[in-house]
């Protein structure tokens, strides 16, 4: 496949870690024809010499296992553009790179998501390749209104279906597995609701601190982060009634029918069912290797007194007849003492059984490494009738493309399965909403957490922190 693809914020971050290193596997794989064209676009003191020089140093640092020839392929064919990103004589130059080539033409806003509304205005006042799909990062809007006012911005430029609101939680392997897991296997849809599960929980916890990155995450915090965005992405594959097909509208429409039935918390809710924290100095280990992390506060670009959060826990209820009563747990924080990222189903213990006590079954689905595993009751070594639990897993081969490199697959395909539509934007943040105004208005007063712990004690534990998984040996 052959393709234009222009990136504003092109000497970004984002741009050097995630969406270089994908064009670069996407080309290696054959994915890509090696004469797509890569299209820069910034206000850096770049021409287009520079520019390949500055894509050929980020394809070293980020991509080195991708081969010689595909990130030659990717450096000599991208061009530079300087300029403002929102005024609309650099969009024309930019968009006048694909030469008029029916190819696909991809825009890709690798920027502040301050700087949207004036890239989209802007966007409206030049002549637009029919092929164009516009990608647009989270956050989506920074509330219910900015999200209402971009998607209304988007709406008068560009049709939806051009429109890619991406989140690369749904290209992982894992979260894509969601799924197959739940709609091809006659052994588990049964067991998906009320009924059979006593809770669920999806957990993102993370080892790494927010300090490299703490003047943006100081306006934003842990749940406008993760929970707004990723965590209610997952919830709504989890939760979602079958779809009629896998076409993008009717899985759209699934995960809207999700989002909408979650209940809205009143401010005593968020004062019982939501944990807010940020961690204090301390020591995280990761991997073997033990580092020393300052206090959130100190971190530079951090005001105090804004009470961001690091850490946050979030209990939502929805309302539907397949999960009433249902508690599910989205839970993530930073600088903590171990990366936990999964979905857990716990089921219900089994009511009048021959063992008293047995443990509960549990489904884990984890990310990163990206593996499943089951957790069931059988008869021990020792006396035939006591009961050890055993697990019974499997590895998952690491995904390729990565969760980017799917992404843009997708978005030259025209395919927006991987994307958040409108409504669905606007939901998340109706959720989000009243949890911000409680806790703006005092509900569930923020506390601390040392770096390298579990997290807050105040926080209601989740089974998925007090249980370990089985060693190895164990698992089948």
């Amino acid at each position: 496949m052959s393709a234009t693809i222009i990136i504003l914020g092109a000497t970004g971050d984002l741009t050097a870690r995630y969406l270089l290193p994908a064009i670069g596997q996407l080309v290696e794989r054959d994915l890509l024809d090696q004469d797509v064209r890569l299209v820069g676009v910034a206000d850096d003191d770049h021409d287009d010499a520079s520019f390949r020089a500055h894509v050929e140093a980020s394809l070293t640092d980020h991509a080195p296992k991708v081969a010689a020839e595909a990130r030659a392929a990717v450096v000599g064919r991208s061009s530079y553009v300087r300029g403002d990103v929102t005024d609309p004589a650099t969009l024309t130059a930019a968009l006048a790179e694909h030469g008029g080539s029916p190819d696909p033409v991809v825009l890709y806003l690798a920027l502040p998501h301050v700087l949207f509304l004036r890239v989209i205005s802007a966007l409206g006042q030049v002549d637009r390749p029919e092929s164009l799909r516009v990608v647009v990062e989270k956050p989506f809007g920074r509330d219910l209104a900015g999200a209402r006012e971009l998607n209304a911005a988007l709406a008068e430029v560009l049709d939806e279906d051009q429109v890619f609101r991406v989140d690369h939680f749904l290209a992982k392997q894992t979260v894509l597995n969601i799924i197959g897991l739940r709609f091809a296997n006659r052994v588990l849809e049964p067991l998906w609701s009320r009924d059979q599960v006593e809770s669920i929980d999806i957990v993102f916890d993370e080892t790494v601190d927010a300090q490299a990155r703490a003047a943006y995450f100081d306006r934003s915090g842990a749940l406008r982060d993760m929970v707004q965005n990723h965590l209610l992405q997952m919830l709504t594959l989890i939760a979602m009634e079958p779809p009629r097909s896998l076409d993008p509208q009717d899985l759209s429409a699934r995960k809207v029918e999700v989002l909408r039935a979650v209940r809205t918390l009143t401010r005593d809710d968020v004062d019982q069912h939501t944990v807010r924290a940020r961690y204090t100095a301390g020591t995280v280990s990761r991997n073997g290797d033990t580092r020393q992390v300052g206090a959130y506060v100190d971190a530079p670009g951090v005001d105090p007194a804004r009470g961001i959060e690091t850490y946050t826990e979030v209990t939502l209820h929805l309302d539907t007849p397949r999960w009433q009563g249902v508690p599910f747990r989205l839970r993530t924080g930073k600088a903590l003492g171990l990366d936990r990222r999964e979905v857990v189903v716990h089921f219900r213990p089994l009511e009048d059984s021959v063992f008293p006590g047995a443990d509960a079954n549990e489904l884990r689905l984890e990310l990163d490494p990206d593996q499943m595993w089951l957790s069931v009751n059988i008869n021990g070594m020792g006396d035939p009738f006591d009961l050890e639990t055993v697990a019974m897993g499997i590895e998952l081969p690491r995904q390729a493309p990565t969760p980017y490199g799917q992404l843009i697959l997708a978005i030259l395909d025209g395919d927006t399965r991987l994307s958040a539509r409108a409504h669905e934007a606007e939901e998340a943040w109706r959720i989000v909403e009243p949890i911000l105004a409680g806790w703006a208005d005092g509900a569930s007063p923020l506390v601390e957490y040392a770096a390298g712990s579990d997290g807050p004690p105040s926080a209601v534990r989740a089974p998925t922190e007090v249980s370990e998984a089985l060693p190895a040996a164990e698992q089948s």
